[in-house]
């Protein structure tokens, strides 16, 4: 397996996950709301411009790769599609992570593994349909986990101390 293809196949994830700190801000996606026990659906951390724009550029870098450089099992238009969908899964799973952060009483800025890896595993599910089976092996998938598990840890310190995060994780 060519280790480099699988990043470039990924990349729409990552740039969904990273740029809603960047594009963030404004309403939150709960509007607010509280469940009965009086905790937030999703808090203020997860907002309808950051979920937008990281689905946009995600997509916008699969566009971008995909004129570039079409990937082994991929025509062009299945490219862009598995990018957006890698961006919507992207998006998906990260609120979905901080979700169940909200019921598990780990408040907004608090590290858990949800955090680093959840959304890698929702953006794989929402773009299995269009993805290649060799990103499913075992060793693809174990790669891929471990790599998004450390360039969030090593992202998350740069964006804080850039001032784009008020924690480092």
């Amino acid at each position: 397996m060519d280790f480099f293809l699988l990043v470039v196949f990924v990349l729409p994830a990552y740039f969904a996950n990273a740029l809603p700190v960047v594009l963030g801000g404004g309403t939150p996606i709960d509007l607010g709301k509280t469940l009965s026990d009086g905790t937030r659906l999703l808090g203020d951390g997860k907002t309808i411009r950051g979920f937008i724009g990281g689905v946009l550029g995600g997509t916008l870098a699969a566009l971008i790769i995909s004129v570039l450089f079409i990937l082994p099992g991929f025509t062009f238009q299945t490219q862009i599609i598995c990018g957006f969908l890698l961006s919507l899964g992207t998006m998906t799973g990260d609120s979905a992570g901080s979700f169940i952060k909200r019921r598990m009483k780990i408040s907004r800025g608090k590290s858990f593994l949800l955090d680093q890896i959840f959304f890698l595993a929702f953006a794989l599910i929402f773009a299995f349909p269009f993805t290649p089976s060799y990103v499913f092996e075992l060793l693809p998938l174990i790669f891929l986990f471990a790599l998004t598990y450390l360039l969030h840890i090593i992202t998350n310190i740069i964006a804080n101390r850039a001032g784009l995060k008020s924690v480092p994780w």
